[in-house]
């Protein structure tokens, strides 16, 4: 480790901070990793590794530290809660660590925190788990199934139940498996700025290792990187991070020369600059010029948009800041598409998102439900006679995705529906994504 910083440390006020503060886990870690550039790749990939596992499993953790501590997880000091997940993970899943270091770590830790009395509980604690990890089991998957499912796999039993309502046992655990798999980077080509193939010759000089997918000739997959900003192929706009499930949805949008786009909650961008580019490169051949136009809600999140057009070099795209929750009576009929990724429970990106899977409850995800509808019964009327509402989300739950396009087919029926597409983690790319095109009638 780092003689100028604690990995440990860094690690456990990350979890403290999103376990405890509400930070979002994805940007907290970017946010760390940005402050410490100075630290090796080994290091980094220590902490990003334990940062990640422990909040992949959680609920795991937590179930083995209740069977070794008379005092419940949930009336703990939180740093000592958090330190003894972050250990735990270190012991069960982290062979690079010997036990030993690992409680050792955690001792000092809590010493150079101020709980030098708790120092006692935690080695503890600590020396009991490993004792009992030998004869760890989950819970039968026969008498009880959800509950095997759930610790297993590390989900709240109330996703575990929709999910099983929706699709069944088999497919479900299937599902489960694909979110805890470890996917690589994915990119999508800049088209306006070069081609595929030039894209991966100068990844490949860069020293990443490229490989292509059979999905869609200008995406790939990148592994062997340290930190993107190093790359001159991404300061230079040369690509875009993004899922292919996401372009899949601009594929689904069919821009068309000269359309105009509006995008209604376009942060940080992928979509939006997607849809620009696709637009500049017809331009070039048939001489009609499209626009898109990528709105958010916050000053924040258009300056996250801004970024990204700025990088990219597109001259045909503006960010704006607009609560697509509020009618604009000027974009009446004004767009040729309209693209509705709405804010949605997320639970199609807990694989990467790991935090996400605790933060989101039953009622929380019924309430985005309910302002799905909302905006869709805001914006609908900016699509001209002929145009196309593109819908999508990150979450494979049916109320928010085939019951949301249910319901808005029979409030607004001059939409006719023409395709709707449910995929699940691991189909294409690793998220969870559902898009739905919807065309306007004359």
């Amino acid at each position: 480790m780092s003689d100028n910083i604690n990995i440990r440390a860094a690690a456990l006020d990350l979890l403290i901070d999103i376990n405890e503060n509400d930070a979002y886990s994805h940007t907290a870690l970017h946010a760390v990793l940005d402050k410490y550039r100075y630290l090796g790749k080994r290091d980094r990939a220590f902490l990003t590794y334990l940062v990640e596992g422990t909040l992949e499993r959680m609920p795991e953790l937590d179930a083995i530290i209740s069977r070794c501590s008379k005092i419940p997880v949930s009336r703990m000091k939180p740093l000592i809660r958090n330190l003894l997940r972050m250990s735990v993970y270190q012991i069960r899943y982290m062979d690079s660590v010997p036990d030993s270091a690992a409680c050792n770590e955690a001792v000092k830790l809590a010493k150079k925190r101020g709980f030098a009395s708790l120092t006692g509980f935690v080695n503890g604690v600590l020396r009991g788990i490993i004792r009992m990890l030998p004869d760890w089991e989950y819970p039968d998957s026969v008498s009880n199934p959800i509950g095997y499912l759930s610790l297993r796999y590390c989900v709240p039993e109330w996703i575990i139940n929709k999910w099983v309502a929706a699709y069944g046992y088999g497919k479900t655990e299937d599902i489960l498996k694909s979110l805890m798999k470890k996917y690589p980077l994915m990119i999508r080509t800049n088209l306006s700025v070069c081609t595929p193939g030039q894209l991966k010759e100068q990844l490949e000089a860069e020293g990443v290792r490229v490989s292509e997918t059979d999905v869609l000739p200008y995406a790939f997959t990148i592994e062997g990187i340290d930190y993107l900003d190093a790359l001159p192929s991404f300061r230079d706009g040369m690509f875009y991070v993004q899922d292919i499930s996401s372009m899949l949805t601009v594929e689904l949008a069919a821009p068309k020369p000269g359309d105009y786009v509006i995008d209604v909650c376009a942060a940080p961008g992928g979509k939006s600059t997607h849809i620009a580019e696709k637009l500049q490169a017809a331009e070039k051949t048939c001489r009609i010029r499209g626009f898109v136009e990528a709105r958010d809600l916050t000053e924040d999140k258009v300056c996250l948009i801004e970024e990204n057009i700025a990088r990219t070099g597109l001259d045909n795209i503006k960010a704006v800041c607009m609560d697509a929750a509020k009618f604009d009576e000027d974009s009446v009929g004004k767009a040729d598409i309209l693209l509705c990724d709405l804010p949605c429970s997320g639970l199609g990106v807990i694989g990467h998102k790991k935090d996400i899977r605790y933060k989101m409850t039953p009622v929380k995800q019924q309430s985005l439900v309910k302002l799905q509808r909302e905006i869709l019964d805001t914006v609908y009327s900016y699509v001209r006679p002929g145009g196309a509402l593109i819908y999508s989300t990150c979450t494979i739950c049916r109320d928010e995705n085939e019951d949301n396009i249910e319901w808005f087919i029979r409030e607004h029926p001059q939409f006719v529906l023409e395709s709707m597409r449910q995929l699940f983690p691991g189909e294409a790319g690793r998220e969870g994504f559902f898009m739905a095109r919807m065309v306007c009638g004359q």
